[in-house]
């Protein structure tokens, strides 16, 4: 799968403050805004603040406001685009996608687990908003139900992801094969629409970043506001989130490993070592699209892994999977629910692990996507969105770990592809 080409002009043609690295304007961002929340008063505010105390939110609310307003038509056109470029074999593209179901589930679920028992959101206080979660049962026939919408367009208004996946889904499969009909006729009558599909994800994409270059800003007013008028005190329960998603991920990875172990020829401790490079590249970029040839690469030159295994798994399982990112969700969206003592039932914690899914199928590649889908997913389950503001403080540090799992996750994938014999014991060998 060739790589599209960097739209960035060169460095030295770039503002000055555009060569600064979103990671750095954000920590630049947190301490100027600690100094100026401290200013404020740390915890005890002076009245005569209290308008531009208030008013320090308003640029995270409209960075909110946008990444809902872009989430939706991002996620549809994202998998419609996925559909309509990427190549899937039959038999091996089933197993490629029990395969990817299976490892997401179990991030999410994973995820879940130890935020339930770890409890995350008791370890600190925050105000509690207006709004109260409503009430919900376990419901099967009506998630189905629910799954289908009354109107095609509906889904883009109201935000519901299951929905739209299931939208998203059907167009994508039927213009595949259409697609397919058409390539084995000898001619593509599809490839206007598939032109005009890559154009529209990428004014998205385009949009979404002018969206995320404005992210340090909306650190910089929530924060300060934060500190302002709690103190420091919030922020503890935002560092028991972050050991909790690290405990989870790191559970993740122990499930990767036993899966390779179990399911492949490939030793779990190699395994690790050959794919060093592809984790600390997407650590280090926080993009697992960035560190798809190098994963891709590892996975032949350093695993051993035959090329339609790396293939499947490094190119083509990319575009679908993001299991960190399922599992960074479904951990947020309940611990912002214990932090306003809003907790979820089992029936809302179900739908929180379907809307995950359905959101981390059509968030691949797709850059800070997990900030993106998020306000889909607590939408599902009745939310208050103005707390994914907050969680943006950390978000720039998980987001990094979350997408090395990724990537990881998309080379258990292919060590499973590959079976449980190496592609020739002349070339295992000279690997070792």
């Amino acid at each position: 799968m060739s790589q599209p080409e960097s739209n960035h002009p060169p460095e030295t043609t770039r503002p000055w403050w555009k060569r600064i690295p979103l990671t750095l304007q954000i920590v630049i961002a947190l301490v100027l805004a600690v100094a100026l929340g401290i200013a404020l008063g740390a915890g005890n505010p002076n009245p005569s603040n209290a308008a531009l105390i208030t008013n320090l939110a308003i640029p995270a609310e409209l960075i909110l406001k946008a990444l809902r307003a872009l989430a939706t038509p991002l996620i549809l056109v994202a998998v419609l685009h996925t559909f309509m470029t990427t190549n899937i074999p039959g038999t091996a593209g089933r197993r490629l996608a029990v395969l990817l179901l299976t490892n997401t589930t179990v991030a999410i679920v994973i995820g879940l687990l130890v935020a339930n028992i770890l409890r995350p959101g008791t370890w600190g206080g925050l105000a509690k908003p207006q709004t109260t979660i409503v009430g919900q049962s376990l419901d099967p026939w009506g998630l189905v139900k629910d799954a289908v919408p009354e109107a095609i367009l509906k889904p883009l208004v109201d935000n519901n992801v299951i929905q739209l996946i299931v939208i998203a889904l059907c167009f994508g499969i039927v213009l595949r094969g259409l697609k397919s009909e058409q390539i084995a006729q000898g001619k593509n009558a599809y490839q206007p629409v598939e032109d005009a599909i890559a154009i529209l994800f990428e004014a998205v994409i385009r949009i979404l970043n002018w969206v995320i270059a404005l992210i340090p800003f909306a650190v910089f007013g929530i924060v300060a506001k934060t500190v302002a008028e709690k103190g420091f005190a919030p922020f503890q329960s935002l560092a028991a989130f972050i050991v909790a998603v690290l405990i989870a991920l790191l559970l993740q990875a122990a499930y990767y490993l036993s899966r390779v172990k179990i399911g492949s020829w490939v030793n779990p401790l190699k395994f690790l070592a050959g794919g060093t490079d592809a984790f600390l590249t997407a650590f280090s970029t926080s993009s697992s699209t960035v560190a798809m040839p190098i994963t891709f690469e590892v996975l032949q030159s350093k695993i051993g892994l035959r090329e339609s295994s790396a293939s499947l798994g490094a190119l083509v399982g990319a575009n679908f999977n993001n299991d960190g990112t399922a599992l960074y969700e479904a951990m947020s969206a309940l611990y912002i629910s214990q932090v306003i003592g809003q907790h979820l039932n089992l029936g809302q914690q179900l739908i929180v692990v379907l809307t995950s899914i359905f959101a981390s199928v059509g968030a691949a590649g797709i850059p800070n996507a997990g900030l993106v889908t998020m306000t889909l997913v607590f939408t599902s389950v009745g939310l208050p969105t103005e707390y994914i503001a907050l969680l943006v403080t950390v978000d720039w540090f998980l987001d990094r770990c979350r997408t090395a799992i990724n990537v990881m996750g998309d080379m258990t994938v292919s060590a499973l592809l590959d079976g449980k014999k190496p592609r020739s014991s002349e070339y295992t060998n000279d690997l070792q």
